[in-house]
């Protein structure tokens, strides 16, 4: 942990936004105090282990029909304006930064912290950020790279973010759909965060601006994704989306883990945007995932939990509160992770499945065509317990595995990706965590072991030399033996008691993916629309 700064900042850098506040400015605290502060405002209590744990209270995470970017000259014909980027006109900005200085000038104290993104430092972006908690302090402490004191005696904040969770908008006055926003200006390079205590948004927002300004202005891919390293300076990456098994699959105590979340791909390197982790808690066990259970200690911001009865103690099972329960905490947390998180060139692409149709083979390589249309798809399906109301497989499509914080159109994500792997040689394989012999409920999930050794496998080079078949449907190559995973496995049509019910799940899935790429059409080049699948061979 950090000691107390000498550094304290001038006023008058706050009153520059409108921000001229009367109460005490607590700068730069470090996590100790931060957490007495939130116990002495009876904003969270200590569990068994010292970590502190918080509510976020009405919202328990992201609110995305709640989220906008300022349309301006910047942004009007650069931004792809979807159902995820919501325009709001600069009027409206105007009206919400007013409503939130108004409310933080009138408050007893406020936290302040002085941050920056990017681990190259070639690419840093500095961040300010001024909260109404010091819960939300703590978590910006945790999740952000973190300035030597030398560094913040001549900081400047490239963004700033304005973070009032105690604050509700009126929605008529203010241009939004309720009492609660997230709002970007590219032109004030600020963010306002009102009525929100859910500090997932702080850490997306910082996301969305990166996805932004990295590919546009640097030509950096800018990515959702886990990374390590392994002995011989190689570097992976896991993409996929929630329940996929990226976390604990990149989670590898033979390789440094770069990071968990976000990455940037330059022209020589991969690193991390961020200076820790946000992992999920729900089911968490520590012969499971030990590096996130032994995370849980002084320091560490646990979100929305509940405790057994009469205990300090956190009951990982209970999702009463939310299935999103999360702690936040230092990258340094982590036993095996690199510093500073910069990574080489990668020499394997991971892209995380989990089918439970059982139509996807459990491991296949894709051409870069392949590869750039499964990296727009974003596909997964989601089963019963992932979300309320779900009772069979669901299929979903997040383009580039992280459609939410992507300004741009998927298409520019994707052409980098390609541009990429082309020059550099990058093998891209596609992994399915799903199920193998039938859909979910009448085949088998795959299991873990054979996930882990075909990972393995690709990452050894001891599938380049394989023989391989190609999928019917989907046209991926999948190879007939692969070590530790029995052959009989590898081509899903034959664990199929019924071949032709195979064919028609697999032409279903087809279709799906079709009608969902047609919105993504026009910003893709023609190597990219062929590689679409083909129902009905």
């Amino acid at each position: 942990m950090s000691v107390p700064t000498t550094v304290s900042i001038p006023k008058d850098k706050l009153s520059q936004i409108g921000l001229k506040v009367s109460g005490n400015i607590h700068y730069q605290l470090p996590p100790e105090e931060l957490i007495q502060d939130t116990l002495r405002r009876k904003e969270g209590v200590l569990n068994d282990t010292g970590a502190l744990v918080v509510r976020t209270g009405e919202f328990t995470g992201r609110s995305p029909k709640d989220r906008y970017i300022v349309r301006d000259s910047i942004t009007a014909d650069t931004i792809h304006w979807n159902d995820f980027n919501q325009p709001m006109d600069g009027k409206y900005f105007d009206i919400i930064l007013a409503c939130i200085t108004a409310y933080l000038n009138r408050q007893p104290e406020l936290w302040v912290r002085d941050c920056y993104v990017c681990a190259d430092p070639r690419h840093r972006l500095n961040i300010r950020v001024i909260n109404e908690t010091p819960a939300i302090n703590l978590f910006a402490y945790n999740m952000f790279l973190r300035p030597t004191e030398e560094e913040l005696e001549n900081f400047h904040a490239d963004w700033q973010i304005l973070s009032a969770p105690g604050l509700k908008l009126d929605a008529g006055a203010c241009g939004t759909r309720q009492h609660n926003a997230v709002v970007v200006s590219f032109r004030h390079k600020m963010i306002l965060i009102a009525g929100t205590g859910y500090t997932g948004e702080t850490k997306k927002a910082v996301f969305t601006i990166l996805n932004y300004l990295l590919p546009k202005e640097k030509g950096i891919l800018s990515m959702h994704c886990s990374a390590n390293k392994g002995q011989e300076g190689d570097t992976a990456i896991f993409f996929g989306l929630s329940g996929t098994g990226k976390t604990t699959l990149s989670a590898d105590p033979h390789r440094k883990l770069i990071g968990d979340d976000e990455h940037g791909w330059t022209d020589d390197n991969v690193f991390n945007f961020e200076g820790g982790c946000y992992a999920k808690c729900i089911n968490l066990k520590e012969d499971k995932e030990p590096e996130i259970y032994h995370a849980i200690r002084p320091g560490a911001l646990v979100e929305n939990i509940k405790f057994y009865p009469g205990t300090d103690q956190i009951n990982f099972e209970d999702g009463s509160v939310t299935e999103n329960t999360r702690v936040s905490y230092p990258l340094s947390y982590i036993g095996n992770s690199l510093e500073p998180s910069i990574g080489n060139m990668p020499k394997n692409i991971f892209f995380l499945t989990c089918d439970a149709y059982g139509v996807l083979p459990p491991v296949a390589r894709l051409t870069p065509g392949q590869a750039m249309y499964q990296f727009i798809s974003g596909y997964t399906a989601k089963v019963a317990g992932t979300e309320t109301g779900i009772t069979e497989p669901k299929p979903t499509f997040s383009a580039c595995f992280g459609a939410p914080f992507l300004p741009l159109h998927p298409g520019r994500y994707a052409e980098i990706l390609g541009k990429k792997m082309k020059e550099h040689g990058v093998k891209v394989w596609m992994i399915n965590t799903g199920w193998s012999g039938g859909p979910y409920l009448k085949g088998q999930r795959i299991k873990l072991a054979y996930t882990r050794a075909m990972i393995t496998a690709a990452l050894e080079g001891r599938l380049d030399n394989a023989e391989y078949d190609t999928h019917g449907v989907f046209g991926m190559a999948m190879p007939l033996t692969c070590p530790g995973v029995p052959s009989e496995l590898l081509n899903p049509r034959n664990t199929w008691s019924d071949p032709a019910e195979y064919d028609q799940m697999a032409n279903d899935l087809a279709g799906w993916f079709i009608n969902n790429f047609k919105k993504y059409e026009e910003g893709v080049t023609s190597e990219v629309r062929a590689a679409a699948p083909t129902p009905g061979k």
